[in-house]
């Protein structure tokens, strides 16, 4: 009868199963990682633009104006991009009074940056305001969803800084149809 002799592992071989395990959960954590703060920004974008559209509801039903304020803000080195959401009120601009989990400001991640243009409109002249430079009162926004049913007409670039790479475009027409475009180009199966 011959002795079986069992065999085990040796250190060797458990060092590198143990590194290749290491270099698949750190690719993988870098994937998901980067993949996760691209749905973050994805997210808010469509926020952006579904809010808008119930702002716009909402000033037909209540009869007041809303508005969108876009604002930017130096924190650090970084540029960061938020916006707010305002009714108008007696004459001046307020944070709404109802819906405000609706109507909550939202800051977007850092290295992205908005970029704001208007058609045929006063406000086209008009910078983005900045965060923490207010009055007692609030600013006027930019962008006014009016009580009519129409809304200042533009677009909303999304863009990646530095590079200025153009990653989403919300824009809009005169009565308030928004479209959200990945990398500002329409979908070509959007008519299928």
């Amino acid at each position: 009868m011959t002795a079986s002799r069992q065999r085990g592992f040796s250190l060797l071989e458990l060092l590198v199963a143990l590194m290749v395990i290491v270099l698949v959960t750190s690719l993988v954590s870098l994937t998901v990682s980067s993949g996760g703060q691209d749905i973050e920004l994805q997210a808010k974008v469509r926020n952006l633009a579904d809010v808008a559209a119930y702002a716009l509801d909402e000033a037909q039903l209540t009869g007041r104006d809303y508005g969108l304020q876009l604002r930017e803000e130096r924190v650090g080195a970084d540029m960061l991009y938020s916006y707010d959401w305002l009714e108008r009120a007696a004459g001046s601009w307020r944070r709404p009074a109802s819906g405000k989990d609706v109507f909550a400001s939202q800051t977007l991640p850092a290295g992205i940056e908005l970029v704001l243009e208007l058609e045929d409109s006063p406000f086209r002249e008009k910078e983005l305001a900045e965060a923490g430079a207010q009055a007692e009162q609030e600013a006027a926004p930019q962008v006014v969803f009016y009580s009519s049913g129409e809304t200042t007409v533009g677009s909303i670039d999304v863009r990646r800084r530095p590079g200025g790479d153009l990653l989403w475009r919300i824009q809009w027409d005169l009565l308030g149809r928004f479209e959200v475009l990945l990398r500002g180009q329409e979908s070509e199966d959007e008519f299928e």
